[in-house]
């Protein structure tokens, strides 16, 4: 039977969390709005208008939120041609790949910004289908983006793994069904990882790869 490795992509396969962190800080910024890098930090892995309600409450002028999205989005442009792919991240998918495993990306990123993230990665032979923000009426920490992924796959929740870097990854993954495993490269705490449902945690991509064969992924 077929079985599906679900990746989320920004602090997962690409070290791009704290660019993230920097340029939603800067949106903010600019909008007249302090809010902390360390907030900001805890925060990305959710969609843009999740992550501004997450900062700035409901109580804010939601008129903004447009134009905080697409500061946000022009101030990270910025980076696309240059995105750092992760230790091992390229590897791992096409040995997983190689083992039998359909590749699935469950990711908040779309059109442009998904395409350069797939540059970095440099691993589009091992990935089968892209869930992207475009596809689903609510990201994460909703179990939507990997359920599409797992359609995407083919496959039940039964016979897939999710591997992501962020509380929301984990629990999108856990609401979704499926086994969660938590990388440390996003600068999310182990703790926080496996309280939220990471059955397993590693340092990156290259650490996964290394010790894969006592894995879920195994």
């Amino acid at each position: 039977m077929e079985r599906a490795a679900v990746f989320d992509v920004d602090g997962t396969l690409v070290d791009t969390n704290h660019l993230h962190v920097v340029t939603w800080w800067e949106a903010f910024r600019q909008a007249g709005h302090d809010v902390p890098m360390h907030a900001v930090h805890r925060a990305v892995g959710l969609g843009s208008t999740d992550l501004i309600a997450h900062l700035l409450g409901d109580d804010r002028d939601r008129e903004q939120d447009a134009a905080l999205s697409a500061a946000h989005t022009a101030l990270y442009g910025q980076y696309f041609d240059r995105l750092p792919a992760l230790p091992g991240a390229g590897e791992l998918l096409r040995r997983l790949h190689g083992d039998g495993w359909t590749v699935v990306l469950a990711t908040s990123a779309s059109g442009a910004e998904l395409g350069a993230l797939r540059r970095a990665i440099g691993a589009d032979d091992a990935i089968a289908g892209t869930a992207s923000a475009e596809d689903v009426r609510e990201g994460k920490p909703a179990p939507e983006p990997v359920e599409h992924a797992l359609e995407l796959a083919g496959v039940p929740a039964s016979r897939a793994v999710f591997v992501g870097d962020t509380v929301w990854d984990m629990r999108a993954g856990s609401k979704a069904g499926v086994r969660c495993v938590g990388l440390l490269c996003g600068g999310i705490p182990r703790a926080d990882l496996a309280e939220a449902g990471a059955e397993a945690v590693y340092a990156d991509p290259a650490d996964l790869l290394a010790r894969l064969a006592g894995s879920p992924l195994a």
